[in-house]
């Protein structure tokens, strides 16, 4: 449905750099994390929150969707996936600039660090009125980040979606969400956060022309002094260990050789 010309459309997308996909994640020598000297790239899930935002404004119009900022927190490199965000269709963007040893910030010093960004916006043209993020980091996997957020502005959420409408005209989203054996539909009031799951889209890439155009889109450098926010962590790693190497297992000639080896394993029927 066609929203009024009275609402506009602000949509913020945060994207996170981490470690890519294809890579074979090994622990350090250290044995406080993984091995970053690796190839990184924008998380799966936050390309998917980009491309939702992307389409939206494709369904409803430019006069509509008024803006698309995407957002980064993390080191120099991660202007690098800002870059990527603005080459499919963002306008513009926001660097939370740590330094390069910095750890990476934890899900709530995350969702706060989007709420300062929210609050800073105001009430005026450029008020954000919905967030697009990723359900989870493949990094952490935590998938927490989302739900903080919305629960620190007090607005209406929608997690693992699978399809997203906006019905500008009664300032609504219906989200499809991914659950158990099916989808569940949600109404949700404008300003809402939504997360995004794997279903849900698929990302498209960037034309050379587009990257090169991106260059030229503004990227404003903020640092978590200027929002306020502290990112001193309040969990403590003490050891990552791989998992244990898996054996290879033993073949048996009958179901009456497999009981009588399970009974020697000592399992037993419940």
């Amino acid at each position: 449905m066609r929203p009024s010309a009275a609402r506009l459309l602000n949509i913020l997308v945060p994207v996170k750099r981490a470690v890519d996909y294809s890579v074979k994640i090994r622990v350090n020598p250290q044995q406080t994390g993984i091995d970053t000297n690796v190839k990184h790239s924008m998380n799966p899930f936050d390309e998917i929150a980009v491309e939702e935002a992307i389409r939206l404004r494709e369904t409803l119009g430019a006069s509509v969707v008024k803006s698309i900022k995407a957002v980064t927190i993390g080191p120099p490199k991660s202007v690098d996936i800002l870059r990527t965000a603005l080459a499919v269709g963002a306008d513009s963007a926001v660097h939370v600039a740590l330094p390069e040893s910095a750890p990476s910030p934890e899900p709530l010093a995350v969702a706060k660090t989007l709420q300062a960004l929210i609050k800073k916006a105001g009430d005026g043209e450029s008020k954000v009125d919905m967030v697009i993020l990723g359900k989870q980091a493949i990094d952490d996997d935590l998938g927490v980040t989302g739900q903080m957020l919305a629960g620190l502005l007090g607005w209406s959420q929608a997690t693992f979606a699978s399809k997203v409408e906006v019905d500008e005209g009664k300032g609504e989203v219906v989200v499809t969400r991914e659950i158990d054996g099916g989808g569940e539909e949600v109404r949700c009031k404008l300003p809402v956060v939504i997360t995004t799951d794997l279903r849900l889209n698929e990302p498209r890439y960037a034309s050379l022309p587009n990257i090169m155009k991106a260059k030229k889109k503004p990227v404003e450098k903020l640092s978590p002094e200027d929002l306020g926010v502290d990112y001193t962590p309040q969990l403590e790693t003490l050891k990552v260990t791989e998992p244990p190497k898996r054996v290879g297992g033993g073949k048996v000639a009958s179901v009456e050789e497999l009981v009588a080896k399970l009974k020697e394993a000592g399992v037993t029927a419940a």
